[in-house]
């Protein structure tokens, strides 16, 4: 083997090493890589609705991170934002999706809006997208990336989204994407009868966890451990 193609097949182990996918650069190879990312780590791990898997086969996830990170936008991790915050594992993206039950015409609330990606996946599902994000840099960012990429039907506000959004409740779906160490009672407040809410509740050790809103009260289902950033403002200043 010649130095030159041994040069060659190291740079490709390690492409593959990073989750699969080989640098890419033209549309047509960030297209073959979402086919990928949704055949080998949401298919494969039992991702089953059609509107999600549609979803994240569409939505570019290279569009929402840095030219830095353009070429692992669909590896099998988190990848850095900035202000210390990150865009979801695809995988997590489209489990908690699903997990909301969507049917293509709710009102939906995300705290969180970090790139805007999940906002764009709900986008691709539901009727009405509304999110917040503490951070105004990210929402600035997110808000003209997503402007940019035609979803002009998503509402990015910047504030704390610990009060979610009162004047446009209540929500068919709530989806918080930064983890308080308890569930937000307003949030809670702001869900219809039968609302759906996906959070992810803890400090050290996380769960994901559904909130369905009855006419009794709420039931609470735990899904599976997660790590993700902290909720910040209000979550964390609260008295208990």
């Amino acid at each position: 083997m010649s130095r030159s193609h041994l040069l060659l097949t190291l740079a490709g182990l390690a492409a593959l090493g990073t989750g699969g996918c080989a640098l890419t650069r033209t549309p047509a190879d960030y297209a073959a890589a979402r086919a990928r990312m949704v055949q080998q780590q949401l298919e494969a791990r039992g991702i089953r609705d059609p509107r999600v898997l549609a979803a994240m086969g569409k939505v570019p996830r290279h569009e929402f991170v840095s030219e830095r990170y353009q070429s692992q936008a669909y590896n099998d991790s988190p990848l850095p934002i900035g202000e210390q915050q990150t865009i979801s594992q695809p995988y997590i993206v489209a489990f908690m999706t699903e997990q909301l039950q969507l049917k293509g015409n709710e009102r939906v609330l995300e705290v969180g809006t970090g790139s805007g990606y999940q906002a764009a996946v709900l986008a691709e599902i539901c009727r009405d997208v509304y999110t917040i994000e503490i951070i105004d840099q990210l929402a600035t960012a997110a808000r003209e990336t997503l402007e940019r990429l035609g979803y002009r039907m998503v509402r990015v506000r910047t504030g704390d989204g610990y009060r979610g959004w009162p004047e446009v409740a209540p929500f068919d779906a709530i989806i918080v994407t930064a983890a308080p160490d308890h569930v937000p009672q307003p949030l809670i407040d702001q869900l219809k009868i039968g609302g759906r809410m996906i959070v992810p509740v803890g400090e050290a050790n996380q769960e994901l966890i559904r909130l369905t809103k009855t006419a009794d009260g709420v039931r609470e289902e735990r899904l599976l451990p997660v790590r993700f950033v902290p909720m910040t403002g209000e979550a964390q200043t609260r008295p208990q």
